[in-house]
């Protein structure tokens, strides 16, 4: 079996990981909903519900955001309606950018 490849995370991600685990225990908690009814409802197994809660940098943001989304916890501070409206502003400008101020995609070196 492959071992899985530690991957260094900055102080402030696994902070960040940490509190919007522990937003949505506190959510599922006061709303008095299990751990295996918050897997149910999302989708996900309970034990990936328990790591998410525990702020596990490891698990797919598609699993943490799900989870968020099921006990009510909000994300960016919008409603469906004003992430709605950022994503097309951004979308607008990233558009407009032209290609020499994006990031570059060097060529790889195979001349061996």
């Amino acid at each position: 079996m492959p071992t899985t490849a530690t991957r260094a995370a900055s102080r402030y991600s696994l902070d960040a990981a940490r509190l919007l685990g522990q937003l949505i225990r506190r959510a599922r908690i006061e709303r008095k909903i299990t751990v295996a009814q918050l897997a149910e409802r999302a989708g996900l197994s309970r034990s990936l519900v328990q790591r998410i809660e525990k702020g596990d940098p490891r698990c797919s943001i598609g699993a943490v955001f799900e989870a968020a989304a099921v006990v009510g916890v909000r994300l960016f501070d919008a409603d469906t309606s004003a992430i709605s409206a950022t994503m097309r502003a951004n979308t607008d400008v990233l558009t407009l950018l032209p290609r020499r101020v994006r990031a570059p995609h060097p060529e790889p070196k195979d001349d061996f």
